[in-house]
């Protein structure tokens, strides 16, 4: 099934939304709950996948649903259809803050993306989501993003989401070496492995983890700066962040003298 043809803004700095322009009867499928907007005319279902082979049948449309269940998603997506005489908006945000990633899968060799399993926010309607087994057993136990990550597949327009800053890195059969949860997505031309990180020392003291993720091959390469494993941690009453006051030079004394 050919994508449905979207036009979209970002709107927004370090919060962002993506605002998705409808022409009549087109359609844009999202994760439940991420919708913040809608105009007049847009019309929304809730169905169980995301409608990409509307031919496949019972077994096919269990399998979609199983792959949801393995990536950890919820078993239902929204589509959103204008059902109106004129162009139509709806807008969606991430659950958390950061940055919307659009990506044309339509240049993307072989139209194939592989990205974290949490990472998918809204697409047009012709984008198939799926899983994918990470074959190295290194990246399952070690890697973060474990076993199971999420295809998407399509010639259109999708929406990922990330924490913080988005990098994105051009590899011509290069290595990077990068945190394991700051890999948000990458073109079926790398290669993603988990490698320990340096030696006793580094990996006990270091700061950075027992592994390191490491991306080998030709494509593109997204990476985030923020992960939201480390903003919960960051933002935890005992995190690494909790005795840093503002304006306090004093520490956990001034803590006591402030009375808390």
């Amino acid at each position: 099934m050919r994508s449905h043809e979207i036009d979209y803004k970002i709107i927004g700095e370090d919060i962002q939304i993506v605002e998705i322009d409808l022409d009549p009867n087109e359609t844009v499928i999202a994760e439940a709950g991420a919708m913040i907007y809608m105009h007049d005319g847009m019309a929304f279902e809730t169905k169980m996948g995301d409608g990409s082979a509307p031919n496949s049948g019972f077994m096919g449309m269990l399998k979609k649903v199983g792959s949801r269940l393995l990536t950890g998603e919820s078993l239902f997506m929204t589509h959103f259809t204008n059902r109106g005489a004129a162009r139509t908006q709806v807008a969606f945000a991430a659950p958390y803050p950061g940055t919307v990633l659009p990506i044309d899968l339509g240049k993307i060799p072989g139209n194939t993306l592989i990205t974290q399993k949490d990472s998918f926010l809204c697409a047009a309607l012709g984008t198939s989501l799926s899983i994918h087994f990470n074959r190295k057993i290194g990246s399952g136990i070690f890697g973060g993003e474990g076993f199971i990550l999420q295809k998407m597949q399509g010639d259109g327009l999708a929406f990922i989401h990330a924490g913080g800053v988005v990098i994105e890195k051009q590899l011509r059969n290069e290595t990077l070496r990068v945190d394991t949860g700051c890999v948000v997505a990458f073109e079926p031309g790398i290669d993603f492995d988990i490698q320990q990180a340096g030696g006793l020392r580094s990996m006990m003291f270091g700061g950075e983890g027992l592994f390191l993720a490491t991306l080998r091959g030709t494509g593109r390469v997204w990476l985030q700066s923020m992960p939201i494993s480390k903003l919960v941690e960051a933002l935890a009453p005992y995190g690494r962040n909790s005795s840093k006051e503002s304006g306090s030079v004093l520490g956990g004394l001034g803590n006591l003298l402030d009375g808390d």
